[in-house]
């Protein structure tokens, strides 16, 4: 038994000196470049809603990645865009607050775009921390040399520790930018339990399910007029969980169009968002939608700090 002792304790003993990296990154770019994408990516579950519409995300969401002695925390963050409702200038509010009092910071910019020295120096002119850029939609270039173009115009614009291309939608390249990522991080111990995901609440997770729905299903206007509360989450005796959640609109001409002919619209929302909510918290769902107005949400600033947006 002697020999096996030695050896448990030689192992115990190599693991306490291996050091433990921990830290926080922040996302940021432009609407629709694939930030949340690249999240749920590297997350390995579905914790940001995504979109073909740009702003979509509305909050400052962390994402808990745990890898070989370390554990990461990425931020994902709205678009940085001109804002123009106060609802939209406080999105970029919490954008542009994320570059600060992180490790590390991920710049994502689409392939197909141009390098942009205006927007680098918005965006990075008074970082202090180390940038990573971070190239998505690699997949939409047609050639392999137009990918060492863009890095060498965007590595002309700003001096990047690394410029790592990608393409989120497809997982190329994702697990290869986590490991640079790894190696930015500093010596620190695990900030969460390792069988978390993010530290949103359930409910706001299932409240941004429901809202994904309305962005991919509806038109024009109506998606940035939208807000969704989720006004009761009861597990009950049988395991099921029964949802109750208000779609709320700015104007009562966008009701129609949530609810659809014959109320079709709003049962389509609910249908798909409960399959997403039911992977996510693995029971079955009871989920009741209902629409209600509020004129004009997005520039009042008591409903803006009630929904959690300021």
């Amino acid at each position: 038994m002697e020999p096996e002792v030695k050896l448990e304790s030689m192992v115990y003993n190599k693991m306490k000196k291996q050091s433990f990296k921990s830290g926080f990154v922040s996302i940021v770019g432009r609407p629709n470049v694939g930030k949340s994408t690249l999240l749920n990516c590297i997350i390995g579950e579905k914790i940001v809603i995504t979109s073909d519409k740009p702003q979509t995300t509305r909050n400052r969401i962390q994402g808990i990645h745990n890898i070989p002695n370390g554990q990461i925390v990425f931020i994902d963050t709205p678009g940085i865009h001109a804002g123009r409702s106060r609802l939209n200038r406080s999105m970029v509010d919490v954008a542009r607050s994320a570059v600060s009092g992180v490790d590390l910071l991920l710049l994502v910019v689409e392939a197909t775009a141009a390098a942009d020295a205006e927007f680098i120096q918005d965006v990075l002119g008074k970082v202090k921390v180390p940038v990573v850029l971070v190239i998505n939609k690699i997949d939409l270039l047609s050639d392999k040399s137009l990918v060492l173009k863009k890095i060498a115009d965007w590595a002309a614009l700003y001096s990047f520790k690394e410029i790592v291309p990608i393409s989120a939608g497809r997982s190329d390249g994702v697990e290869h930018l986590v490991e640079v990522v790894s190696g930015y991080l500093p010596d620190g111990d695990a900030m969460f339990p390792y069988d978390i995901l993010t530290d949103m609440p359930e409910k706001f997770i299932v409240a941004e399910m429901i809202r994904e729905k309305v962005f991919r299903l509806t038109r024009d206007e109506v998606p940035y007029s939208t807000a969704v509360v989720v006004e009761s989450f009861i597990e009950r005796e049988n395991g099921v969980i029964a949802i109750s959640a208000a779609i709320m609109l700015e104007r009562d001409t966008q009701k129609g169009i949530i609810i659809g002919a014959k109320g079709e619209m709003l049962k389509k929302i609910g249908s798909q968002a409960r399959q997403d909510i039911e992977r996510l918290l693995d029971t079955r769902i009871y989920l009741e939608l209902f629409v209600k107005v509020v004129e004009n949400w997005s520039e009042r600033p008591s409903k803006l700090q009630e929904l959690g947006y300021e």
